[in-house]
Protein backbone atom coordinates (compact mmCIF):
# COMPACT_ATOMS: atom_id res chain seq x y z
CA UNK A 1 0.00 0.00 0.00
CA UNK A 2 1.43 3.42 -0.99
CA UNK A 3 2.37 6.15 1.48
CA UNK A 4 -0.31 8.33 -0.10
CA UNK A 5 -3.06 5.81 0.63
CA UNK A 6 -1.75 5.15 4.15
CA UNK A 7 -1.58 8.85 4.97
CA UNK A 8 -5.03 9.50 3.53
CA UNK A 9 -6.43 6.71 5.69
CA UNK A 10 -4.61 8.01 8.78
CA UNK A 11 -5.82 11.58 8.24
CA UNK A 12 -9.40 10.35 7.95
CA UNK A 13 -8.97 8.30 11.15
CA UNK A 14 -7.77 11.45 12.94
CA UNK A 15 -11.00 13.21 12.06
CA UNK A 16 -10.05 15.09 8.91
CA UNK A 17 -13.04 15.05 6.59
CA UNK A 18 -14.52 16.51 3.43
CA UNK A 19 -15.20 20.24 3.47
CA UNK A 20 -13.31 21.09 6.65
CA UNK A 21 -11.12 24.10 7.28
CA UNK A 22 -7.85 22.72 8.67
CA UNK A 23 -4.97 24.57 10.31
CA UNK A 24 -1.85 22.45 9.98
CA UNK A 25 1.37 22.64 11.98
CA UNK A 26 3.88 20.09 10.81
CA UNK A 27 7.39 18.68 10.67
CA UNK A 28 8.15 16.53 7.65
CA UNK A 29 11.31 15.07 9.20
CA UNK A 30 9.32 13.85 12.22
CA UNK A 31 7.21 11.67 9.93
CA UNK A 32 10.18 9.61 8.82
CA UNK A 33 10.62 8.71 5.17
CA UNK A 34 7.60 9.72 3.13
CA UNK A 35 7.76 8.95 -0.59
CA UNK A 36 7.00 12.16 -2.45
CA UNK A 37 7.93 14.36 0.53
CA UNK A 38 5.96 17.48 1.39
CA UNK A 39 4.01 17.42 -1.86
CA UNK A 40 2.66 13.94 -1.18
CA UNK A 41 1.62 14.85 2.39
CA UNK A 42 -0.22 17.94 1.17
CA UNK A 43 -1.86 16.03 -1.69
CA UNK A 44 -3.09 13.37 0.75
CA UNK A 45 -4.54 16.00 3.07
CA UNK A 46 -6.22 17.91 0.25
CA UNK A 47 -7.63 14.67 -1.10
CA UNK A 48 -9.37 14.00 2.22
CA UNK A 49 -10.54 17.63 2.55
CA UNK A 50 -11.90 17.61 -0.99
CA UNK A 51 -12.71 20.56 -3.24
CA UNK A 52 -14.83 22.25 -0.55
CA UNK A 53 -12.10 22.01 2.10
CA UNK A 54 -9.40 24.54 2.94
CA UNK A 55 -5.87 23.84 4.16
CA UNK A 56 -4.17 26.62 6.15
CA UNK A 57 -0.57 26.78 7.36
CA UNK A 58 1.54 29.35 9.20
CA UNK A 59 3.91 31.09 6.78
CA UNK A 60 5.49 33.53 9.20
CA UNK A 61 8.83 35.28 8.85
CA UNK A 62 11.22 36.54 11.51
CA UNK A 63 14.38 37.25 9.53
CA UNK A 64 12.98 40.67 8.54
CA UNK A 65 12.34 41.84 12.14
CA UNK A 66 14.74 43.40 14.64
CA UNK A 67 12.36 42.67 17.52
CA UNK A 68 12.44 38.88 17.03
CA UNK A 69 14.41 36.31 19.06
CA UNK A 70 16.13 35.30 15.80
CA UNK A 71 17.50 38.81 15.37
CA UNK A 72 18.69 39.05 18.96
CA UNK A 73 20.53 35.75 18.64
CA UNK A 74 22.04 36.74 15.29
CA UNK A 75 23.52 40.05 16.47
CA UNK A 76 24.67 38.87 19.89
CA UNK A 77 28.37 39.72 20.19
CA UNK A 78 28.47 41.85 17.03
CA UNK A 79 30.07 45.27 16.92
CA UNK A 80 27.88 48.30 16.06
CA UNK A 81 29.26 48.31 12.51
CA UNK A 82 28.55 44.61 12.11
CA UNK A 83 25.01 45.12 13.39
CA UNK A 84 24.47 47.97 10.92
CA UNK A 85 25.72 45.81 8.07
CA UNK A 86 23.50 42.91 9.16
CA UNK A 87 20.44 45.18 9.33
CA UNK A 88 21.14 46.47 5.84
CA UNK A 89 20.98 42.90 4.52
CA UNK A 90 17.71 41.97 6.25
CA UNK A 91 15.16 41.14 3.54
CA UNK A 92 12.01 43.22 3.09
CA UNK A 93 8.80 41.22 3.42
CA UNK A 94 6.82 40.72 0.24
CA UNK A 95 3.81 38.39 0.71
CA UNK A 96 4.05 37.23 -2.89
CA UNK A 97 7.64 36.04 -2.75
CA UNK A 98 9.22 35.98 0.72
CA UNK A 99 9.77 32.39 1.89
CA UNK A 100 8.36 31.36 5.24
CA UNK A 101 10.92 31.02 8.01
CA UNK A 102 11.19 27.92 10.22
CA UNK A 103 7.62 26.88 9.42
CA UNK A 104 8.70 23.59 7.83
CA UNK A 105 8.79 22.16 4.32
CA UNK A 106 5.12 21.20 4.28
CA UNK A 107 4.01 24.76 5.10
CA UNK A 108 6.36 26.19 2.51
CA UNK A 109 5.00 23.78 -0.09
CA UNK A 110 1.46 25.00 0.59
CA UNK A 111 2.59 28.64 0.32
CA UNK A 112 4.01 28.04 -3.16
CA UNK A 113 1.09 26.08 -4.61
CA UNK A 114 -0.69 27.61 -7.60
CA UNK A 115 -3.80 29.33 -6.32
CA UNK A 116 -2.59 29.60 -2.73
CA UNK A 117 -3.38 32.82 -0.87
CA UNK A 118 -1.24 34.45 1.82
CA UNK A 119 -2.10 37.04 4.44
CA UNK A 120 -0.12 40.27 4.36
CA UNK A 121 1.33 40.48 7.87
CA UNK A 122 5.14 40.93 7.71
CA UNK A 123 5.81 38.64 10.67
CA UNK A 124 2.86 36.26 11.27
CA UNK A 125 1.35 35.56 7.86
CA UNK A 126 -0.70 32.46 7.03
CA UNK A 127 -1.03 30.72 3.67
CA UNK A 128 -4.13 28.84 2.54
CA UNK A 129 -5.33 26.76 -0.37
CA UNK A 130 -8.92 25.74 -1.02
CA UNK A 131 -12.44 27.11 -1.24
CA UNK A 132 -12.18 29.52 1.72
CA UNK A 133 -8.54 30.56 1.30
CA UNK A 134 -9.31 34.20 0.43
CA UNK A 135 -11.82 34.55 3.26
CA UNK A 136 -9.30 33.22 5.79
CA UNK A 137 -6.29 35.27 4.67
CA UNK A 138 -7.77 38.65 3.72
CA UNK A 139 -7.73 41.61 6.10
CA UNK A 140 -4.74 40.63 8.23
CA UNK A 141 -4.00 43.95 9.92
CA UNK A 142 -0.39 44.95 10.46
CA UNK A 143 -1.01 45.85 14.10
CA UNK A 144 -2.68 42.49 14.83
CA UNK A 145 -0.26 39.60 14.73
CA UNK A 146 -2.59 36.82 15.85
CA UNK A 147 -5.79 38.40 17.13
CA UNK A 148 -9.23 39.51 15.99
CA UNK A 149 -8.04 40.95 12.66
CA UNK A 150 -5.89 37.96 11.78
CA UNK A 151 -6.54 34.60 10.10
CA UNK A 152 -6.69 32.96 13.54
CA UNK A 153 -9.98 34.72 14.30
CA UNK A 154 -11.34 33.72 10.87
CA UNK A 155 -10.28 30.13 11.54
CA UNK A 156 -12.07 30.20 14.89
CA UNK A 157 -15.23 31.56 13.23
CA UNK A 158 -15.00 28.79 10.61
CA UNK A 159 -14.79 26.06 13.28
CA UNK A 160 -11.40 24.99 11.98
CA UNK A 161 -9.71 21.80 13.07
CA UNK A 162 -6.08 22.07 14.22
CA UNK A 163 -3.77 19.22 13.21
CA UNK A 164 -0.34 18.89 14.86
CA UNK A 165 1.57 16.60 12.52
CA UNK A 166 4.88 15.52 13.98
CA UNK A 167 5.01 18.55 16.30
CA UNK A 168 3.85 19.39 19.82
CA UNK A 169 1.58 21.96 21.40
CA UNK A 170 4.52 24.36 21.69
CA UNK A 171 3.96 25.16 17.99
CA UNK A 172 0.16 25.55 18.22
CA UNK A 173 -0.49 29.16 17.16
CA UNK A 174 -4.21 28.75 17.89
CA UNK A 175 -3.41 29.33 21.56
CA UNK A 176 -2.28 32.86 20.71
CA UNK A 177 -5.84 33.95 20.01
CA UNK A 178 -6.60 33.38 23.69
CA UNK A 179 -3.90 35.93 24.58
CA UNK A 180 -6.06 38.56 22.90
CA UNK A 181 -9.30 37.35 24.45
CA UNK A 182 -8.58 36.32 28.04
CA UNK A 183 -8.55 39.90 29.33
CA UNK A 184 -9.75 43.28 28.11
CA UNK A 185 -6.26 44.78 28.52
CA UNK A 186 -3.59 42.21 27.62
CA UNK A 187 0.06 43.35 27.88
CA UNK A 188 1.38 45.09 24.77
CA UNK A 189 4.74 45.82 23.15
CA UNK A 190 6.28 47.34 20.02
CA UNK A 191 7.32 45.35 16.93
CA UNK A 192 9.42 46.36 13.93
CA UNK A 193 9.99 44.76 10.54
CA UNK A 194 11.42 45.54 7.10
CA UNK A 195 8.72 45.63 4.44
CA UNK A 196 8.23 46.53 0.81
CA UNK A 197 4.77 48.01 0.30
CA UNK A 198 5.58 49.04 -3.26
CA UNK A 199 7.79 51.96 -2.29
CA UNK A 200 11.01 50.02 -1.81
CA UNK A 201 12.63 48.70 1.33
CA UNK A 202 11.56 50.48 4.53
CA UNK A 203 11.07 49.82 8.22
CA UNK A 204 7.63 49.75 9.84
CA UNK A 205 6.82 49.84 13.54
CA UNK A 206 3.57 48.96 15.26
CA UNK A 207 2.22 48.08 18.70
CA UNK A 208 0.30 44.93 19.50
CA UNK A 209 -0.31 42.31 22.19
CA UNK A 210 2.81 40.75 23.70
CA UNK A 211 2.50 37.22 22.32
CA UNK A 212 4.38 34.52 24.21
CA UNK A 213 4.42 30.79 23.41
CA UNK A 214 6.66 29.66 26.26
CA UNK A 215 3.85 27.96 28.20
CA UNK A 216 2.10 26.36 25.21
CA UNK A 217 3.51 22.87 25.89
CA UNK A 218 2.14 23.00 29.44
CA UNK A 219 -1.20 24.34 28.17
CA UNK A 220 -1.42 21.47 25.72
CA UNK A 221 -0.68 18.90 28.42
CA UNK A 222 -3.39 20.43 30.60
CA UNK A 223 -5.83 20.45 27.69
CA UNK A 224 -5.23 16.76 27.03
CA UNK A 225 -5.58 15.89 30.72
CA UNK A 226 -8.93 17.68 30.97
CA UNK A 227 -10.12 16.16 27.69
CA UNK A 228 -9.16 12.66 28.87
CA UNK A 229 -10.97 13.18 32.20
CA UNK A 230 -14.13 14.33 30.41
CA UNK A 231 -13.93 11.38 28.02
CA UNK A 232 -13.57 8.88 30.86
CA UNK A 233 -16.48 10.48 32.72
CA UNK A 234 -18.63 10.27 29.58
CA UNK A 235 -17.75 6.60 29.10
CA UNK A 236 -18.54 5.87 32.76
CA UNK A 237 -21.97 7.49 32.42
CA UNK A 238 -22.67 5.50 29.28
CA UNK A 239 -21.98 2.22 31.08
Amino acid sequence: MSDFVLLSRDFAALGVSFGQVLLLHSSLSSLGHAEGGAGMVVSALRGVLGDDGTLVVPSGTSGNSDTSPLYRAAVAGMTPDEIAAYRSRMPAFDPASTPSDRMGRIAEHVRTLPGARRSAHPQTSFAAIGSRAAEITEGHARDCLLGERSPLARLYDAGALVLLLGVGYDTCTAFHLAEYRYTARPPRRSYRAVVDDGNGREWCEFEDVFVDARDFAALGAGFEAVSYTHLRAHETLRH
